[in-house]
């Protein structure tokens, strides 16, 4: 995993922190393909993630109509479902527009 290469603000960031329920039943196998499938929508511009106990992933797109097009993706609405069935005990999104982006 790499930091995402984002470009100059604005631009936005749906961030996702969950907390995994015991076991993978297909978690790893389906996050793998969701992040091939987002890679392939016209205003994807990357994703972070990390997992320690509490997992944040971010992903980044040109706008908030990129963002919503994901959101509604028929696979994606497939996984969201398995996710509240399966594999997170507690989720939260949050959409936010980045204003300022800065870093070495």
């Amino acid at each position: 995993m790499e930091i995402a290469q984002t470009p100059a603000p604005p631009y936005v960031a749906v961030i996702f922190t969950s907390l995994r329920t015991d076991g993978d039943h297909g978690y790893s196998e389906m996050s793998e393909r969701m992040v091939e499938l987002a890679q392939r929508y016209d205003g994807y511009l990357g994703i972070e993630s990390a997992r320690d106990g509490l997992g944040i992933s971010v992903s980044y797109w040109t706008d908030h109509a990129a963002a919503l097009a994901w959101k509604l993706d028929v696979d994606h609405l497939a996984a969201q479902r398995l996710g509240r069935e399966r594999w997170y005990s507690a989720y939260r999104v949050r959409v936010a527009e980045v204003v300022r982006d800065y870093g070495s």
